[in-house]
Parts: C-alpha cells; sequence; structure tokens
C-alpha cells in the first residue's frame, strides 16, 4: 500500500499536497477567529475554492503526465473521489473530532459543486490544449 501511494504521489506532487491538506484541515480541532467570520457563507466559499482547486490541479496533472485521456478514470478519481472523500470528512468531523467539528451537508453540497466545475475546467483543458 505505501509503494501505490509513494507511486501516486510522485506521479501527482501537487494533487497529493492539496489532498492532504484538506484532510489536515478538516480534521484540525478549531481554527481561530478571523474578520471572514461574519461574512455571510465564507465557510461555504472556501470549501468551494478547496475541493474545485484540487479537482482543477488534479485534471492538470493528469493531462501532464497523459497523452490520451481515459474519461472513466477521470469521472472516477477527479470528480467522485473527491465528493466521496468530502462525505467521509463531514462524518469524521461529526462523529471523531470529539464535539470540536460538526459535519454539514451543505460543505458537502459546496465541495461538490466546488468539484464539478473543477472537472468541468478541467475537461476544457483537455479538450482545448490536446497533447500529440
Amino acid at each position: 500500500m505505501i509503494k501505490i501511494v509513494r507511486k501516486y504521489a510522485r506521479k501527482y506532487p501537487f494533487s497529493t499536497l492539496c489532498i492532504a491538506l484538506i484532510w489536515v484541515l478538516s480534521l484540525t480541532p478549531f481554527f481561530p477567529e478571523t474578520p471572514l467570520d461574519n461574512v455571510a457563507f465564507a465557510d461555504k466559499w472556501t470549501h468551494f475554492v478547496m475541493y474545485g482547486g484540487t479537482c482543477a490541479v488534479i485534471w492538470w496533472e493528469y493531462w501532464r503526465q497523459h497523452l490520451r485521456p481515459d474519461y472513466e478514470k477521470l469521472f472516477l478519481w477527479a470528480w467522485l473521489m473527491p465528493i466521496v472523500m468530502s462525505g467521509v470528512l463531514e462524518l469524521l468531523q461529526q462523529y471523531c473530532t470529539g464535539g470540536h467539528r460538526s459535519g454539514d451537508l451543505f460543505d458537502l453540497a459546496a465541495n461538490a459543486v466546488g468539484v464539478s466545475i473543477g472537472a468541468v475546467i478541467g475537461i476544457l483543458l483537455l479538450k482545448c490544449c490536446p497533447k500529440g
């Protein structure tokens, strides 16, 4: 299992970094207060940008590594799995952080929308900038 993780971390270093950051930030027990705490939906925008950016990075790194896109793999790994990961993290926040964090379906929705927009950006990258 470690060899597989290393292989993909070398092949997709920025995607791996983004995913690791999402895990760390999602499971950090607390955050300091910021001036943006009073901005409506600031938390949802943060989720949208984090997951959309991560998805776009996954597509970009995939584009760099492959001559021809495998859209089935991309659907699974660059769209579906980030949404599933988001759901898992929301459940972990709700049930495994000792009450310091709470799961939120609206966070999951913001993440899913971000991933979907990131996928659209990725699809445009593959269509507009073909290799070979």
